[in-house]
């Protein structure tokens, strides 16, 4: 149940020419999206990144029944944040009842980042959809890897941020089973306001703490098992090879980003 309402941390498996991309590829690819999404300043603009990420939905094959399960949370806060700036932002009045009242500028303010939230989270849940977390991991250490010559950990960081999104999904199954289990003794944890609804929530937040943290020891008791000492002295067993299609793509990516400025600066 809230498994399936978070997309960012899951991986689902298909055959599409998304899936066979190098994971170097798909980071930097939606680095370059988030960042020309914040870029871009008009409609025009925004039309053209919304009909981008359109397009890398169909061709990864994610069903839309499952990518609307997971945005529908994403669409409530998009809707609160039109709703924000349509109270709060300043501008030339075109509707007003008693002392709220909403500018022009509010409505188009508030349309944009509502817009921009969506196609954030969208490229960012279908890097990990489209991404297993080994190599997601593998392709972070890569990226990363430069920055060794000025004693950054980079394996250390990537094993921090891959093991993060691994156990998203993992806590909320574990947080499901406790809501389960306390509507099996009785608990009224789904009806009633929000108000009511959040301290009903709250009882259950400790045992997922003491949840998590025995994940935590558990996790670092295998590793330890394992001899973990780090990235020093590690081979790969499995490399993903840079083929052909990857630099077109980063190139692709890259002239949209440049096309952006340029876009922005005329």
């Amino acid at each position: 149940m809230f498994k399936e309402r978070l997309l960012i941390g899951q991986y689902f498996a298909a055959d599409s020419p998304i899936h066979r991309l190098n994971a170097r590829v798909k980071i930097l690819a939606a680095l370059i999206y988030m960042i020309a999404l914040f870029i871009v300043d008009d409609w025009w603009g925004w039309g053209f990144l919304t009909a981008l990420a359109i397009l890398v939905t169909g061709v990864s094959r994610i069903p839309l029944k499952a990518l609307w399960r997971g945005l529908k949370i994403i669409v409530v806060f998009c809707l609160i944040t039109v709703a924000l700036n349509l109270l709060i932002y300043p501008g030339e009045e075109i509707f007003r009842w008693g002392v709220l009242s909403i500018s022009r500028e509010g409505l188009v303010y508030g349309l944009a980042m509502g817009l921009r939230l969506l196609l954030l989270v969208l490229f960012a849940s279908l890097l990990t959809l489209t991404t297993t977390p080994i190599a997601l991991t593998d392709a972070l250490e890569q990226l990363l890897g430069p920055l060794r010559r000025i004693r950054v950990p980079a394996h250390e960081i990537a094993m921090m941020m891959s093991i993060a999104l691994r156990f998203i999904p993992t806590i909320l199954e574990e947080f499901e089973r406790i809501v389960l289990a306390q509507r099996a003794r009785g608990a009224v944890v789904s009806r009633g306001s929000i108000l009511k609804r959040a301290k009903a929530f709250i009882p259950m937040l400790i045992p997922l703490f003491i949840s998590a943290f025995r994940r935590a020891e558990e996790l670092a008791a295998a590793m330890e098992a394992r001899c973990y000492r780090g990235g020093e002295g590690r081979s790969k067993w499995r490399v993903t090879p840079w083929r052909i299609r990857d630099t077109l793509v980063l190139m692709a990516f890259l002239l949209l980003f440049a096309g952006a400025i340029v876009y922005r600066t005329i």
